[in-house]
This record gives C-alpha cells, structure tokens and sequence, in this order.
C-alpha cells in the first residue's frame, strides 16, 4: 500500500510542449548556436498575464467577472492589483482595485503557452502572425490579446464585455535573437513581414 502511495507521487505529468522543447528544441538550438552545455540553451522561465480593469472599478461584479475569466484561462487564481496612488483627474483612488494579474511557472505555463499557440491564436480573425518586433531587449517577449474569447474556455453567452489583456513571456535568453530562436523553435508564428 505504502508503495503504491509512493509510486504516484513521484510520476510527473509532461506536456506535449515541454517534451517537444526538451527532445527537438534544444538539440537543434545547441547545433546551430553552438552550445556546449545544455544549460546554456534558453528557455521559457515564465509567463505573465496581466489584465487592466480601471474601467470597472465601481462595479464590483464586473470586477469579479473579470478576474473569474482570467482565472479560468490561466488555470490559477490572479492576484488582483491595487492603485499605488490618487489621481484626481481619472477618479483614482489609493488603494483601489485596478486590475489582476497572474504568474505561471512550470507546467501551468507550458499548457498555457501550448494552449495559445495550437488554439487560441489560430482563432483570431484575420490572424497573419504574431510581430517580430516586441521584444523588449533582454530576451522578454510581449503580446497584447483584444478578445478574451479566443480562449476555448470562455463561453461566449456568458461573458459581459469583450476584454483583453497583455502576455509577457520571460525567458533565460540574453539578446532579442536568442529568445527569438527559442520562440521560433518552440512554433510560435511570427510574421515574415
């Protein structure tokens, strides 16, 4: 009995994306880039998902919606964010519930990121790939999503409002072209033009 306890504690899930990045990814990275060590190649360190709700502050249901739907993309609950300080003009005040975020690491983050290549960006309309341009110069990737509903797990009929947020996409690579490599090698589908 103690045995069998043990046995399902210590087998892990892979995901598809992961296994791919472990058994293709990294051998094609350390023969064209010339990595001597495994440790060398880039990889994904995390994933971040951040979502502005300045325009329902008021509304505390709207709010709970909101944060419900990022919750349900990421499978993990956000952290909902606070006002740092007043703004008169935008009737900001301190301490204010202003929007959510959520950081996904290890599997979470591949199913997620596995989610968002093979899924939900096919499904933006008049989808010509993603810009090659947004990196931030230390190997960090960001991408902006308009609808919230590309995602498989929000139903349409329930949804309030058609929102979107920002996915930053952090990874151990030094330079832009690194990073650009790895996502590239990974599938995601950058514009040729």
């Amino acid at each position: 009995m103690a045995e069998t306890k043990m046995a399902k504690k210590t087998i892990k899930a892979e995901n598809r994306l992961k296994t791919y990045y472990k058994e293709v990814v990294v051998p094609s990275l350390m023969k064209s880039e010339g990595y001597k060590n495994v440790n060398e190649v880039p990889k994904i360190d995390k994933i971040v998902l951040n979502m502005g709700l300045g325009d329902v502050k008021d509304n505390s249901k709207s709010f709970t919606m909101a944060v419900d739907e990022l919750a349900v993309i990421s499978g993990q609950k956000p952290l909902v964010t606070n006002a740092k300080k007043s703004i008169a003009n935008f009737k900001l005040r301190e301490g204010a519930k202003v929007g959510a975020k959520v950081t996904l690491r290890g599997i979470r983050m591949y199913e997620f990121f596995d989610k968002l290549l093979s899924i939900a960006l096919p499904r933006v309309r008049d989808f010509k790939g993603v810009s090659p341009k947004s990196f931030d110069g230390r190997g960090n990737y960001a991408l902006g999503i308009k609808e919230q509903i590309i995602f498989p797990e929000i139903k349409y009929d329930k949804i309030e409002k058609i929102r979107g947020f920002d996915i930053c996409i952090i990874t151990t690579a030094k330079t832009d072209a690194e990073a650009l490599k790895l996502l590239d090698a990974c599938g995601m589908p950058f514009r040729t033009k």
